[in-house]
């Protein structure tokens, strides 16, 4: 059993992951809610983990003095004589718990040398004991690798040969470890580890080792008149190699906002290049045994072909993940949208049974995991598309956007959801902005498809054209012709409105006029998108029909 046990707030997880890995550093064992085992009552477990503990830290947030089961947790360690708390947020702990000391941690960054932080270890170690003098990142026995993608942000080099810029290469690890935080499908060490390497002369592959993580970020700051250079570099500390790299040039009249731009520019990068990483290992193992999360992985690559055969075998992988793990919110979630494909495609042969599978797996992903953007963000379209709900799928997206400001695929659903909602200028600006984030990534081609769709609700044709054209250079997605051949009808180009008409027919298993009527587009550009597909269809000069 562990030494430690952390009770928080959902909404909190970052902050709580950071605690923990920070006393991790100091050399105790720690447990929190996301090990879980997929094989017995959580409720159970959580019991058992709590009267074991030698120390409960309870992470008090507006949100955790709400929660029946912090409060619950909470004064059993109160009973125990094992509880440590701590505010993140200023919350007072409410009765009986305010009558115990509680470490004021708000805005904390990371510094272990935090007063608030020094009162937290020093109450653990009373209870718990003093942790080994040779903490993990000194020990012999290299640590496990968690089952999420891992990573840790190490000490950017100061190149400016000007002490004082320490402290802006140091807040650059802080603040990009901080958003990498926000996006829970990463493991990611605390700043105060990462920073403790300062100095240490320790490579990447070494550095992520010691910390028990795959993948490594490194950087640099040069500082010149009143400019400010950040290098920075993405290692696979398997082999070393080199898996992405960019520089970022600025002023420093706000060294803040530079701060904030880079660290959110960075993280929302390095999100969708390591799970691209991770999804090519996982598919490339062989196929026995594999555990859930692996199986979500192989799904995620057969989910964004769009294909009713990539969709229905991501169908399949999602539902043996979900048999393995039923509380896993982002297979549950990704298995929902797949049935969200199913249906606006007709691609089952009980649409109604479809719909209703969608919606509830869709519920059960918001139960389990609600407050996590990827979840939330897939989650809308599906309660948009399957139960008409596009006020509550707004929100959603808008809370999505909320918890991870740099993830390119929440951008990417949002935007899509405003632009079949009739708001063409914010569905375009939130795609361009997911588009800036993620420039290569797996989501360009539907990006580019629905910037094409926002170009058609604003009539202009031709460039609608030129992004389908740019987007779907195999001519083998759906929607893509479906457009395609709407903006050729509207600009009388014969030969071109005949073949994606063509590419459509033998693409889809449905009218092209109900592909847009299950897709909900807004009244008006349904209304724009059917008279394209009208005059796609109206007789050519000779008389013949163009499809």
């Amino acid at each position: 059993m562990s030494d430690i046990f952390i009770s928080y707030a959902r909404s909190t997880e970052a902050q709580a992951k950071q605690i923990a890995e920070a006393l991790r550093v100091l050399g105790y064992g720690v447990w929190r809610d996301d090990e879980l085992p997929a094989h017995r009552a959580y409720g159970e477990v959580i019991e058992e983990r709590l009267r074991a503990a030698k120390a409960v830290v309870v992470v008090w947030s507006a949100d955790a003095a709400k929660s029946q089961w912090v409060r619950a947790e909470a004064d059993l360690a109160r009973e125990a004589g094992t509880l440590v708390q701590l505010t993140i947020d200023g919350t007072i702990p409410p009765l009986p718990f305010n009558q115990i000391q509680c470490a004021d941690m708000t805005a904390w960054p990371g510094d272990l040398d935090a007063p608030g932080w020094l009162k937290v270890a020093a109450s653990v170690a009373e209870l718990a004991g003093a942790a080994g003098s040779t903490p993990p990142l000194a020990a012999d026995a290299p640590l496990s690798l968690p089952t999420k993608p891992s990573i840790a942000v190490l000490p950017f080099a100061n190149l400016s040969g000007d002490p004082e810029q320490d402290y802006f290469a140091d807040g650059m690890v802080v603040e990009i470890t901080n958003a990498l935080s926000r996006f829970t499908g990463l493991f990611v060490i605390a700043s105060g580890s990462g920073l403790a390497l300062k100095g240490t002369a320790t490579s990447p592959m070494a550095a992520a080792r010691r910390l028990g993580v795959r993948y490594a970020l490194e950087g640099s700051v040069r500082k010149a008149a009143s400019r400010v250079r950040v290098s920075v570099q993405l290692i696979d500390a398997l082999d070393g190699a080199q898996i992405w790299a960019h520089r970022f040039e600025d002023t420093l009249e706000d060294v803040f906002a530079l701060q904030d731009n880079v660290a959110l520019a960075v993280a929302g990068v390095i999100e969708p290049m390591v799970r691209e990483v991770e999804v090519r290992r996982a598919i490339a193992r062989p196929t026995d045994n594999v555990g859930s999360y692996d199986l979500y992985l192989r799904a995620v690559a057969l989910h964004r072909t769009v294909t009713k055969s990539t969709v229905l075998s991501a169908v399949d992988l999602l539902d043996r993940a979900i048999a393995l793990d039923p509380a896993f919110g982002h297979a549950l979630s990704l298995a929902a949208h797949c049935h969200y494909f199913l249906f606006t495609n007709a691609w089952a042969d009980d649409l109604e049974a479809c719909r209703r599978r969608g919606i509830e797996l869709a519920s059960r992903a918001l139960n389990v995991a609600g407050d996590d953007a990827v979840v939330l963000s897939r989650v809308a379209s599906v309660i948009a598309a399957l139960k008409g709900d596009r006020r509550g799928a707004l929100g959603m997206l808008d809370r999505a956007i909320e918890l991870n400001p740099g993830s390119s695929g929440v951008w990417t659903l949002s935007g899509i959801e405003r632009l079949c909602g009739g708001e063409t200028e914010p569905g375009l600006d939130q795609l361009a902005r997911a588009m800036r984030l993620d420039p290569i990534g797996p989501f360009r081609r539907i990006q580019l498809i629905f910037m094409a769709v926002g170009r058609f609700q604003q009539e202009r044709f031709d460039d609608a054209v030129r992004l389908i054209g740019a987007a779907d250079q195999g001519g083998d997605h759906v929607l893509g012709n479906a457009v395609l051949a709407a903006c050729h009808g509207h600009l009388g180009n014969l030969d071109e409105r005949s073949d994606a008409l063509a590419r459509y027919r033998n693409l889809a298993e449905q009218p092209i006029e109900e592909m847009f009527e299950r897709t909900f587009f807004d009244p008006d550009n349904k209304k724009l998108l059917l008279d394209g597909i009208t005059m796609a269809k109206a007789k050519n000069p000779d008389g013949a029909a163009a499809a």
